[in-house]
């Protein structure tokens, strides 16, 4: 990483490449520290943003996972609709949220909850789906109903896959979230940098990207550990099944 900033820096020197092209690291670095008071209120806005949509995708995928996994009748209903609401471009859905429900921060978080919640779906229903079938029959044999199996053996299987929706939910939450401040927002990094481009300050909306990147990969990082943390055993949980409670 820090050869290729290198590189770039390097880069727009030797070639004379204009700062509103390219900027060169120094540059961007320097954009941002100067307005920094604006800067974080921008990035706070948007981290906002996306933790309520982040987690308003865990409250409704965790639950509408188990309900597809239990029942067939419920998948076949509901896994059209899931891909129907994926299938419609969240840049075009963003407007018509925007207004509907007004100029606020409903819209954005009903757009970063769109974006992050169908992977977190489709991999924690993988997952209860896996349960190796030894592991049922053990369940069965030792009397377990269908909600004992549900949430005392297949659930507890179902972690690692769980931990890696969410991973991909926490980053997606960042793009949705950006998304949704481009269609409309006074506030946050997407805002910052649409308007930074509109007067050619490419430092500036440059700096933005790069904290939204920091944004992912720090609650990327921050899901990692809560699985290592509270989960320490889900890392092999893919090829030995977890304890079952």
């Amino acid at each position: 990483m820090i050869g290729t900033f290198v590189l770039w820096e390097a880069a727009c020197w030797g070639f004379g490449i204009r700062e509103f092209v390219l900027p060169a690291p120094s540059a961007i670095w320097t954009a941002t520290v100067s307005v920094w008071p604006t800067v974080l209120n921008h990035t706070l806005s948007t981290l906002t943003t996306v933790l309520l949509g982040f987690v308003a995708s865990v409250v409704v995928s965790l639950p509408l996972a188990m309900l597809i996994a239990a029942s067939p009748v419920i998948s076949a209903a509901v896994y059209p609709l899931l891909v129907v609401t994926q299938s419609i471009p969240k840049v075009a859905l963003a407007p018509i949220l925007l207004v509907a429900l007004g100029a606020n921060e409903l819209p954005r978080v009903i757009v970063t909850f769109l974006v992050a919640f169908f992977p977190l779906v489709v991999a924690t229903v993988a997952g209860l789906l896996a349960t190796p079938p030894e592991l049922i029959e053990l369940g069965r044999a030792c009397r377990a109903g269908r909600v004992q199996e549900l949430l005392r053996i297949r659930l507890p299987f179902a972690v690692p896959f769980v931990f890696g929706g969410l991973k991909v939910a926490a980053a997606l939450s960042v793009v949705g979230a950006v998304v949704a401040e481009f269609v409309g927002a006074d506030a946050g990094l997407g805002y910052l940098i649409q308007t930074s481009m509109a007067f050619f300050r490419s430092p500036l909306a440059f700096g933005a990207v790069v904290i939204l990147a920091l944004l992912g990969i720090l609650l990327f990082q921050a899901v990692s550990l809560a699985e290592r943390v509270f989960f320490p055993w889900s890392s092999g949980a893919q090829s030995g099944a977890p304890p079952v409670a």
